[in-house]
């Protein structure tokens, strides 16, 4: 049976096509130190609360990026599709591929859109001649990084005055995740 999704790439992502859809997580725990190895290493139970990055603005690749777009299917009739994920990727200045951003409506976790997407963005930076993949994550998305130690990646590092300037956010630390693909 074929996914109940698609995934395409579009030159962008209009806001209003994002409205719908709810990209926040709960956080119950927050990753601790030490941060080295392939996976974090310990967490710490929280009291729980939903996070959500935002959003609100339209996503654009950059021209040598990528934008691609898990959607339902068209509808037989015609109807409009629906956004169920996404993950926006660009050229990095150390020659891996940039996951500027990745995530997936609440509603349809659970369903590989998580891993579809990363495979596309995997394909891409293979395709555009990349030796990798580079994102971050926070301290407080436990599931993203237990999800990205099960896709293969590194946990490379870890800074935890990053985000020290911005209000509700100082006490994150930002995780550093790699998938370094083998030289051909």
């Amino acid at each position: 049976m074929p996914p109940p999704y698609v995934i395409a790439s579009l030159p962008r992502l209009d806001a209003n096509a994002l409205a719908y859809c709810d990209f926040s997580f709960d956080v119950t725990a927050v990753a601790v130190p030490p941060f080295s190895g392939n996976d974090i290493a310990a967490t710490v139970a929280v009291a729980p609360y939903r996070k959500d990055y935002g959003g609100g603005d339209d996503l654009v690749p950059e021209p040598d990026g990528v934008l691609l777009v898990a959607h339902s299917p068209a509808a037989v009739d015609g109807g409009s599709t629906t956004v169920l994920g996404y993950v926006l990727l660009s050229r990095d200045w150390t020659g891996l591929a940039l996951v500027d951003d990745i995530a997936v409506d609440r509603a349809s976790r659970g369903l590989g859109i998580g891993r579809a997407l990363l495979d596309g963005a995997r394909d891409w930076a293979r395709a555009a001649g990349l030796a990798g993949l580079r994102l971050e994550t926070q301290s407080t998305n436990v599931p993203a990084c237990r999800f990205y130690a099960r896709q293969g990646l590194q946990l490379g590092g870890a800074d935890r005055l990053l985000y020290a300037a911005l209000p509700g956010l100082a006490h994150e630390t930002a995780l550093f995740w790699y998938q370094l693909f083998a030289p051909r």
